[in-house]
């Protein structure tokens, strides 16, 4: 194997997985079960985790990462660097090289045309591309040839990874998405919900927030592979029926992360059907803040937007004192046990880019009552509730409907509570809550609420591109469709020229550096209250071989390899 060391321990590689062990579709049928439900396969116009892996299955990066977090090629030869003269000697530039004989699904040609496409698609300026921060700093994408294709930034960029790379930055076919750019981008139904791809699935039905039925890539480029002729992925429930349904009654073969207390997993493991796969990457269980006004007596268009500040929740008093009243290290105990780790950081992993700025490895309600006392934020008229300015500290609260986070919601109400501020809960359906339907006043990126709770990763091991999330002009609004990834519409000049200046440094301690100060920016200001790192935990059947956890891509990255182990089976 031919590794090259890059920045925060990535590594490139040359070598891809091991060979399935079956030929095309003679394991039969596999059936995976997300609790939280697809809503559509155009990653482009979600950026949820759960559509992502969902669409992985079907359309692919040019590279992507491996279980280890190293780089490997897939629709191109090889990964471009400086040495082998694909990274320009001035960084301003990176040249893929496609690899020969890919074809789509349909049976049509892979080419340098369709990942130029993709590129114009997310750039769009009316699209509200969801993972646009994957070309922040692009200044074109070019077809040079058929098999080869240009990007070129604004300045030297020492990683110049971020398009094309990883489950969260796909390549769409030209000839199917052609007419759906801009404003149309959400209109085009059959587009987002059945992508051509050159991945080992193709869709055959979706039905969204429900089921997803594929079958094998006729297409795919090794003629060996999916093992599995067929696939379903159904989605809906809780975490703890999916868990029961893989490792108790066996009635699926994988079911995607398992939230649920260490104790529930425990006698569910018990059973002897499925076994686990957990593993830490960068994910952060937290709580954004709104920056701006979620009242429903704004008139819509307005609600959530830059042109209402929050009444209250930019004060530093204020989120600072929520923050202190939490007792993070009782969250990991009765949450996650040794799947979580407390955490004040945007940024736990990798460990060169921990910060040890902030400390919140105790609960301080004193602390957080004598803060806003100080601040003349006080309970005027005896009803137990702070005001600022005249403006009770009441706040909406909401996540995704999970036993776990309900659990964290009624403790932190509490501990809220304690400090003068008043807390109404809401819980929403996974499928809807992550589901970025434009329509919908229930999405996270909409955040019709004063804060949520949700958790968020990012591809790779290099945080560049998802510390673009605090830019100010990646913000959800209705003139993006309500698309955007800056979810607590965080805006500091001081962020955006040092995430410039990080796309531009060279060096693993300079960066990281960069990468500390950005994450400290953001929590020192008020865009969010980290709660925990947590890790990831999967399930799999016994009779399911091929299975390599992944935090560093999509979960899903290596379903072609996936077989039906030979043996006794029930």
């Amino acid at each position: 194997m031919k590794i090259k060391t890059l920045l925060f321990g990535a590594i490139i590689s040359t070598a891809l997985s091991p060979m399935a062990l079956a030929e095309r579709g003679s394991d039969g049928h596999v059936k995976i079960i997300y609790w939280q439900a697809p809503s559509i396969l155009n990653p482009f116009l979600s950026g949820s985790i759960k559509d992502v892996q969902a669409a992985s299955l079907v359309i692919e990066p040019l590279a992507r990462y491996n279980e280890n977090g190293e780089m490997v090629p897939y629709l191109a030869v090889e990964i471009p660097t400086v040495e082998n003269g694909g990274v320009s000697e001035d960084l301003t530039s990176i040249t893929w090289k496609i690899s020969s004989g890919i074809r789509w699904s349909d049976g049509s040609d892979f080419t340098a045309h369709d990942v130029k496409f993709t590129a114009d698609y997310c750039m769009h300026p009316d699209g509200g591309c969801a993972l646009s921060t994957k070309f922040e700093g692009v200044a074109s994408v070019e077809a040079v040839d058929d098999m080869t294709v240009t990007v070129t930034f604004d300045a030297p960029t020492p990683f110049p990874y971020g398009p094309f790379v990883g489950g969260e930055s796909p390549v769409l076919q030209k000839a199917q998405f052609e007419n759906c750019m801009g404003a149309r981008a959400p209109e085009c139904t059959a587009e987002n919900f059945g992508p051509i791809g050159t991945g080992p699935f193709v869709v055959d039905e979706f039905r969204p927030n429900d089921l997803i039925t594929m079958s094998a890539n006729p297409n795919y480029r090794d003629p060996a592979k999916p093992a599995f002729s067929t696939l379903t992925l159904k989605g809906g429930g809780d975490a703890a029926a999916a868990g029961r349904a893989v490792m108790e009654t066996g009635e699926f073969d994988y079911a995607w992360n398992l939230q649920l207390a260490p104790d529930v997993i425990a006698q569910m493991e018990a059973a002897g059907k499925g076994v686990l796969a957990a593993g830490f990457g960068a994910g952060v269980e937290r709580i954004m803040l709104n920056r701006t006004n979620p009242s429903p007596d704004l008139p819509e268009g307005e609600r959530s937007t830059a042109r209402h500040p929050h009444p209250f929740l930019t004060d530093p008093a204020v989120y600072k004192a929520m923050s202190l009243a939490i007792d993070r290290p009782f969250l990991v105990e009765i949450g996650y046990g040794k799947a979580g780790q407390a955490t004040c950081n945007w940024v736990p992993a990798p460990a060169a880019a921990n910060s040890s700025t902030f400390t919140c490895d105790r609960q301080d309600i004193d602390a957080a009552n004598k803060l806003l006392d100080d601040a003349g934020i006080i309970d005027t008229d005896g009803d137990g509730v702070r005001e600022r300015d005249g403006v009770p500290l009441k706040i909406v609260f909401q996540t995704s409907t999970n036993a776990v986070r309900q659990d964290f919601q009624a403790l932190i109400k509490q501990w809220w509570l304690r400090i003068g501020i008043e807390t109404e809960l809401r819980n929403i359906d996974a499928g809807v809550f992550f589901g970025g339907d434009p329509g919908s006043p229930d999405t996270f990126q909409k955040f019709y609420a004063d804060v949520e709770m949700y958790a968020n990763t990012f591809n790779g091991t290099d945080p560049q591109a998802y510390l673009g999330n605090g830019l100010c002009d990646k913000a959800p609004r209705p003139e993006t469709q309500w698309q955007g990834v800056n979810i607590s519409r965080f805006c500091n000049n001081e962020f955006d020229r040092l995430h410039r200046k990080l796309a531009e440094t060279a060096g693993a301690s300079a960066r990281a550096a960069l990468v500390k100060r950005l994450n400290d920016i953001m929590i020192e200001g008020g865009g969010m209250i980290p709660l925990l790192h947590r890790g990831h935990v999967s399930a799999h059947s016994n009779t399911l071989g091929g299975v390599v956890l992944n935090v560093w891509d999509s979960e899903l990255w290596n379903a072609a390899d996936w077989h039906r182990k030979a043996g006794p089976q029930e």
